[in-house]
């Protein structure tokens, strides 16, 4: 056991140690705090810089230095306003990489300004940074309803007059970004911006007089701050001024004038005015049609996630425009665009789903996804969505919620639900059957160009079906159809002047419109063209034809080929005699309802079962020249067969 001198010895060089320990902590809060107060201090010199407060003067220069020696001691506000210098060129060079860097540094320290301007930049882009609007929707909720998280946006407007807090302001109010939305606040901040000569306020400005936001619209006049803005560079105005000069926008309608902007925009890598510039290639609006150059410029625009180039991006790999065709990627892009919330997207994945195009078959998984694409407003969503519903496609069947979105999809005047809508009405399908009512949606469907539609109402006019006949009118319809290369309208077209309904009787004619149509496979014009090449009628006769016409549509189950099917078995017309083959196909004519299969089958059956392979000279003469009256008056056949259901 310790004595007493030795506890003392030890006590005393605790006390020491303890004494040590002590002052390290003091100076260490005493530096930490000192630390502190010297990047709030350079982070506050650099503000007094940036707007030249009190006796400093302004040199936006000067005050990014400050806001970099603030940030490297990993103060958070002075990272978010060194964003906004980089960002709109303050003091520095614009570099919106460098900018976008520093503002997720921040936001991840939660500072306001930075997750407000990510905000924005992942819902509108700049060059070289991604959009991802998805994303941006995530840093609004951050702040949602949250005014202090952009006071310094908001003294930077206000107090200090500056040109691009302005702008950033009036974004702010435009989007809900902190505060609420409100036009008339924005405009007022946008027009601060733009009368200092701010060129993202220009740019902006002109954009509120082009929609009619919170100010009248005037065309003339945001064509005036468009090119206000482009003169010092603004790339979004670029892409603005070339979509005016293509959609005759405040200017005089000029392809070649709008190519030209739009180039200006996309070689300075603006993703609008590179997707705008893909599809004026696709589609050859003021340039020779070259796929080729417009997947390359849908291509660099989808990188940078605008969500339209990806979709359509998607579609030329679904469609092999440009490239090889690729359902898989197409499906991939197709989903990018889709989780950005494009409408467009997310119904043509809904398709893939539904047909299993590039991704495996699944059903409830397209109703997801036409789902959310209705919930945006997509006319052709609504429409698949009433299609799923009237066919059990991946939800129950339940043809009034079927009649639903085929309603609102016809409303917004979208040919194939006005069409849809109409079949609804002439069988009563989820509505109570209306003729009518029929004819009114597909009048309105056929007068938007929709083929299937021209074809219905021209039947509709020909049978009078909820509309007076009128052949002629019917004749009309047919042939507007027709020229869509529509199968049915040409067969129907062909019957018309094979029975001189509507037009004068041509039976050269109706062999002409048979023929397009039997190109197709239809099965109704294979059967008609084959009775006519059969019998000589307005044609050539060909019974080797006929009977290639017959079989095509045999095989595709139409009742009345199997039927002349069979009786070129039977009699040997265009083929080689087979009474086997003629059974066969009378019976599958006959099962579908066809009476005069049914009777055919009787006599057939009656010969095979009298006759016998040797048979007497005689008996076989007489029986194998019966027709069916002189079997049924010998009593060896019954009655008639019931018409089938």
């Amino acid at each position: 056991m310790p004595n007493s001198k030795q506890l003392s010895i030890l006590f005393h060089r605790s006390k020491q140690v303890f004494s040590r320990l002590n002052h390290k902590r003091h100076l260490k809060y005493r530096y930490s705090a000192s630390s502190t107060h010297l990047t709030i201090s350079l982070y506050k010199k650099g503000n007094k810089y940036l707007f030249g407060l009190g006796d400093y003067q302004k040199s936006p220069k000067t005050a990014v230095t400050y806001f970099v020696r603030s940030a490297a001691l990993c103060y958070v506000k002075a990272k978010g306003v060194l964003g906004f210098c980089y960002e709109f060129g303050l003091g520095v060079d614009i570099d919106f990489i460098l900018a976008e860097k520093y503002y997720l540094a921040a936001a991840k320290e939660n500072d306001g300004l930075s997750i407000a301007r990510l905000a924005f930049l992942r819902k509108y882009g700049r060059p070289n940074v991604k959009i991802d609007r998805a994303e941006a929707e995530e840093w609004i909720d951050r702040i949602r309803n949250r005014p202090s998280a952009i006071q310094w946006i908001m003294e930077a407007a206000s107090l200090h007059n500056d040109s691009s807090a302005q702008y950033v302001l009036g974004v702010c109010y435009h989007d809900g970004i902190a505060v609420n939305k409100d036009k008339e606040a924005a405009f007022r901040w946008y027009k601060s911006s733009a009368d200092q000569g701010n060129p993202r306020g220009q740019g902006i400005f002109g954009y509120c007089y082009g929609e009619g936001f919170g100010v009248e619209k005037d065309e003339v006049e945001a064509m005036k701050w468009y090119r206000l803005a482009a003169e010092q560079g603004e790339t979004v105005a670029i892409y603005n001024i070339g979509y005016c000069y293509e959609d005759g926008i405040g200017v005089e309608k000029d392809v070649d004038e709008a190519i030209k902007w739009y180039k200006l925009s996309a070689e300075q890598g603006n993703a609008f005015g590179q997707n705008s510039l893909g599809y004026c290639y696709e589609d050859g609006i003021g340039v020779e049609v070259d796929p080729v150059l417009a997947v390359r410029w849908y291509k660099a625009s989808a990188e940078q996630g605008y969500p339209w180039a990806e979709c359509n991006l998607g579609y030329c790999y679904q469609n092999g425009i440009g490239l090889k065709r690729n359902n898989v990627k197409g499906a991939f892009w197709y989903r990018r665009a889709a989780l950005q919330g494009h409408a467009r997207a997310q119904h043509n994945l809904g398709f893939c789903y539904q047909n299993g195009i590039g991704v495996d078959k699944n059903e409830k998984e397209a109703v997801k996804w036409y789902k959310r694409s209705a919930d945006r407003g997509n006319i052709f969503a609504y429409h698949s969505l009433g299609y799923c519903y009237q066919n059990g496609i991946g939800v129950d069947i339940n043809e009034k919620e079927s009649v639903f979105w085929y309603y609102l999809s016809a409303e917004e005047n979208h040919p194939p639900a006005q069409l849809s809508l109409g079949y609804c009405y002439r069988n009563g399908i989820g509505v109570v059957k209306n003729e009518e009512e029929a004819v009114k949606w597909f009048k309105k469907s056929a007068e938007h160009g929709n083929a299937l539609a021209q074809n219905s109402l021209g039947f509709c006019y020909e049978e009078g079906i909820g509309i007076e006949k009128d052949q002629k009118m019917a004749v009309y319809w047919y042939h507007k159809s027709s020229k869509q290369n529509n199968p049915w309208a040409q067969c129907n077209i062909g019957f018309c002047y094979d029975n001189g309904i509507g037009v004068d009787k041509d039976e050269k004619k109706a062999v002409e419109w048979y023929r397009l149509a039997a190109a197709q496979n239809h099965t109704r014009a294979l059967d008609k063209l084959g009775v006519h090449l059969q019998n000589g009628i307005g044609i050539e006769r060909n019974l080797e034809g006929a009977f290639d016409c017959f079989s095509r549509a045999a095989e595709l189950d139409h009742i009345s080929a199997q039927y002349h099917l069979g009786n070129c078995y039977e009699k040997g017309l265009g083929c080689d005699l087979d009474l086997t083959l003629a059974i066969k196909w009378f019976e599958r004519a006959a099962l579908a309802g066809c009476r005069n299969s049914h009777e055919r089958l009787q006599l057939l059956f009656v010969r095979e079962c009298l006759l016998s392979p040797n048979g007497v000279d005689s008996l076989s003469l007489s029986l194998s020249s019966m027709n069916r009256e002189d079997l049924l008056y010998g009593g060896l056949i019954l009655g008639h067969s019931a018409p089938a259901a």
